[in-house]
């Protein structure tokens, strides 16, 4: 089992970094990917996932997901999957806790109010804020802005979900910066971490939508995929509480969904002739993949997921007062950017790259540090205790 070793990334072959390190100090004897996934485990954005949004705004529950757990649990399952295929682990650890950097406070809805505030000067898109964080708004170095990843982390970012054909202002300024060839495929490290989460949150979401009591049981049984596992847990398990069977079932269905991926994924390579990193990059097609059957399945469970979760009806007044406030404050500072902290002031008189520093200084608010900011520059929030 596996893949042929020259179809993995491998920090000895790495197209190196936007800025050499030679005088950088002692590093201690890590790697060029290892490196990388250190340096995002140890930015300030990453510790900001801490309080951000994954389904729930501001979640009372001490044990809902948060934007840094998702990324933890996606890297546990892309690093998994990786060893097995023979991947760079390290190089795809560093993906998946990256991968969510960029998002704004109160997930996708506080991300659409943004984007709209900003239509005008190019709007906003998380996957190029994360690398606009990692090239420029990231400052730990005495010597250069950003993190400066490894050409293949950055390109793993930018195109993990495939070729780019028209990047958005962020993206495209990194890859002026660093040409990352956002027309071709990325590696497999970055294709497996892309479907890494999406195994991680088919199947989290489901906890956490059932705990919240958003998601009905009885209607979620009535997904294939879900009624399956259930049966089989029942059959192994006869007798045991809800909780634990409900446990059961999530842990079951990431272990199919990542035993299928690693079957299908090695005869996709194996049928595509595919013999080196290069011809990855231009197969024209992914190469880490579910099976067709695994793919309808997993198709029907996020339909489920977008019907009876992301867009549940008890979920809207919240989504609307989280726009509210990302709106608001936009606004305020669009209006008056002297409100921004004195190292946000920039002295530019480019209206354009003052919408952006706009932009840039609410993404990186966590949700209650953007409610507080409300509170004290527009007036008070009333989100739902309960989510």
């Amino acid at each position: 089992m596996g893949l042929p070793t020259e179809l993995a990334a491998h920090p000895s072959g790495s197209r190196g970094r936007a800025f050499p390190e030679g005088q950088s100090g002692p590093r201690g004897p890590r790697d060029a990917f290892q490196r990388d996934r250190d340096r995002i485990v140890h930015c300030v954005s990453f510790r900001r996932l801490r309080q951000k949004t994954q389904v729930f705004v501001a979640p009372d529950g001490d044990h809902y997901r948060v934007r840094l757990t998702h990324s933890i649990e996606v890297a546990q399952i892309g690093r998994t999957i990786a060893r097995v295929l023979g991947l760079n682990e390290d190089l795809t650890e560093a993906l998946c806790l990256a991968h969510d950097l960029g998002h704004p406070p109160f997930g996708h809805a506080g991300e659409d109010a943004l984007d709209a505030a900003l239509a005008q000067w190019g709007g906003f898109d998380h996957n190029g804020h994360t690398l606009r964080l990692v090239s420029r708004l990231e400052t730990p170095y005495p010597d250069f802005d950003g993190l400066n990843l490894t050409w293949e982390a950055l390109e793993g970012l930018a195109k993990h979900n495939g070729p780019v054909a028209r990047p958005a202002w962020a993206l495209a300024e990194a890859d002026h910066q660093f040409s990352l060839e956002l027309t071709t495929w990325p590696s497999l490290e970055a294709q497996v971490a892309a479907l890494a989460d999406d195994i991680a949150y088919d199947n989290h979401d489901i906890d956490d939508g059932l705990r919240s009591g958003v998601i009905d049981l009885e209607a979620l049984l009535e997904v294939p995929l879900v009624a399956r596992h259930w049966a089989l847990v029942d059959a192994r398990h006869p007798g045991i509480s809800l909780d634990r069977k409900l446990r059961a079932v999530v842990r079951d269905q990431i272990g199919t969904m990542v035993g299928d991926l690693i079957s299908e994924t090695e005869r996709r390579v194996a049928d595509s002739g595919v013999r080196s990193l290069d011809e990855v990059r231009h197969a024209g097609q992914a190469l880490v993949g579910f099976s067709h059957a695994m793919a309808a399945e997993e198709r029907r469970l996020k339909q489920f997921l977008y019907r009876n979760l992301y867009n549940a009806p008890q979920l809207q007044p919240v989504r609307r007062e989280a726009q509210r406030v990302v709106s608001n404050l936009a606004q305020a500072y669009l209006g008056d950017p002297s409100l921004l902290p004195e190292r946000w002031i920039h002295v530019t008189k480019d209206e354009v790259q003052r919408a952006r520093t706009v932009a840039d200084y609410i993404a990186g608010m966590t949700d209650p540090f953007a409610i507080r900011r409300h509170e004290e520059l527009v007036g008070p929030v009333e989100l739902p205790d309960r989510f």
